[in-house]
């Protein structure tokens, strides 16, 4: 002890929270490394209160103000066993008060696959603070739906395509096409999947290929050429400030990007389509979810001209670490010192993980029999005013109020930006159907007749070659989307050539009235 005083008096005092298997071999390594020293551990079972592990000190979680003061704890560190089965959420709401720092170590599949090591200590994540039990999958049958077939995901290179490209190479499929425009992305992913299929000996045929949904016989030239009998549709502009800045863009890659993938998929003989879709499509205020519900439809649409081809959606909320993703802001916000920006005290939203959500995406894919609509459980929505304090305290600062000025981290309030909602909703009816999946139910909504759909997308192809924002505005909204847009248009090149042209006719004004 007295040679290893030295050592312990340069590191940082932490109590490991967690006094198992993961908390023993987090102590083991802090031991040697050089930043932290493990002072106490804290359990969840009372009859290891008094205890000793390796030398160090066993406190029940009730005692955690008393051996913070004690030991000068510096920083909580999360070591619990994946088998534990503590409730995640209860755990954090008594950490939170302490104000000090609190983070989280690898998971034990992380530990196992050789991404991380016991000792890389890591913020805690949303998921952590949402506290969640992730919504497990039929395995059986997604690898039915994907063993040996020949897969395209398009935006292969986006947060759920990837993600989603990940999961399909596991189930082994004959071939994996990844589709998408963005030239960097294509190749991350398709590096990523290479270093997978070579780990893993799958055996899997992936082949990268650039190119964009709005090109039609591209889409279909590729589905062809490698026999395409699945596609999963991801590709889509789904940033709801961007497609109000630049709606044309935003309903050419959805709507028609959707329309020109799906009939792809009809001439070239595909089985099986999925679009993903968003909660953002129902009763939308904005451009981008009025761009998804009328995807939706065109879907709906082709699922009544024809049956050789089966198209189904899937829609769900937020994921979470997805690009414009609101955790890694708030934690960059409050590293820099604040202020943290909510847009409103009352905003909520759904948030589900992005391997969640791809899993379940997979499963409903596989059930789809044509033009259902099916809705992921999200769970209960959360608080992003209440997200942020959370964020703040759990890493160890406090929030700076009127009634504490001395706080560390200030939240205000921006406002809502063009076309966002307080609230997110994933049915339009009051009257979902359920599922042989407990976390997967089918909306039952209103659709279009196939002529109906082929007039609206008509009048949008005219409007859009026109760049007529406001008649691409009124289309929307006459369509059975429930578009109720909670602004002006926005475009940035329509609302700047209307002030070019407004300034221009007002020179012409001034010529006329006063000719040199």
């Amino acid at each position: 002890m007295l040679v290893n005083r030295p050592r312990h008096r340069n590191k940082q005092f932490v109590a490991i929270v967690g006094a198992g298997e993961t908390g023993l071999q987090l102590a083991n390594a802090l031991d040697q490394g050089t930043e932290y020293h493990p002072a106490a551990f804290i359990t969840l079972l009372k009859a290891n209160h008094r205890a000793l592990i390796n030398g160090i000190p066993v406190y029940d979680i009730s005692h955690i103000e008393r051996v913070v003061k004690e030991h000068r704890i510096k920083r909580l560190l999360l070591a619990l066993d994946a088998d534990s089965g503590i409730d995640r959420k209860r755990l954090l709401k008594k950490l939170e008060p302490l104000a000090i720092p609190v983070q989280t170590v690898p998971t034990m599949s992380e530990l196992v696959a050789g991404q991380a090591r016991i000792n890389d200590i890591r913020d805690l994540e949303l998921e952590d603070l949402l506290g969640r039990d992730p919504v497990q999958p039929d395995n059986a049958q997604v690898a039915a739906s994907l063993y040996d077939r020949v897969v395209m995901v398009t935006g292969a290179g986006g947060s759920i395509g990837s993600e989603l490209c990940r999961q399909i190479i596991l189930h082994r499929p004959s071939k994996l096409v990844l589709f998408e425009q963005s030239e960097f992305s294509l190749y991350a992913i398709e590096r990523e999947l290479q270093a997978i299929n070579q780990i893993e000996a799958l055996g899997v045929e992936i082949h990268p290929l650039l190119g964009s949904v709005t090109h039609r016989r591209r889409c279909e030239t590729a589905m062809r050429s490698f026999g395409i009998e699945t596609v999963y549709h991801a590709a889509a502009y789904k940033h709801v400030p961007l497609v109000e800045h630049n709606i044309i863009e935003g309903v050419q890659n959805n709507v028609f990007g959707t329309f020109n993938v799906a009939e792809a998929a009809i001439a070239a003989g595909v089985k099986r389509f999925v679009l993903i879709s968003t909660d953002k499509a129902v009763r939308p205020t904005n451009v981008m979810g009025a761009s998804k519900r009328l995807a939706e439809l065109v879907l709906q649409g082709l699922a009544q001209r024809q049956s050789d081809t089966i198209f189904s959606m899937v829609r769900f909320g937020n994921v979470l670490g997805s690009s414009g993703s609101v955790v890694p802001l708030f934690r960059d916000q409050i590293r820099d010192g604040g202020p943290v920006t909510v847009t409103h005290p009352d905003i909520i939203r759904y948030f589900m993980t992005i391997p969640e959500a791809s899993q379940l995406v997979l499963q409903a894919g596989s059930m789809g029999q044509g033009g259902e609509v099916f809705v992921l459980d999200m769970g209960e929505p959360v608080k992003i005013a209440d997200l942020a304090r959370k964020m703040i305290h759990l890493m160890g600062l406090m929030e700076k109020t009127d009634d504490r000025p001395d706080g560390d981290i200030e939240i205000i309030f921006s406002g809502l930006r063009p076309g966002e909602k307080l609230y997110e909703e994933l049915l339009i009816g009051d009257n979902p159907q359920g599922t042989a999946h407990p976390r997967i139910m089918m909306a039952r909504e209103v659709s279009m007749p196939w002529d109906e759909v082929e007039q609206t997308l008509n009048r949008l192809m005219r409007a859009s070659h026109e760049f007529d924002c406001d008649e691409i505005m009124k289309i929307l909204k006459t369509a059975p989307t429930g578009f109720a847009h909670n602004g002006d248009v926005a475009d940035l090149v329509w609302c700047n050539g209307n002030r070019q042209l407004n300034v221009a006719s007002q020179e012409s004004e001034k010529i006329r009235r006063f000719p040199a």
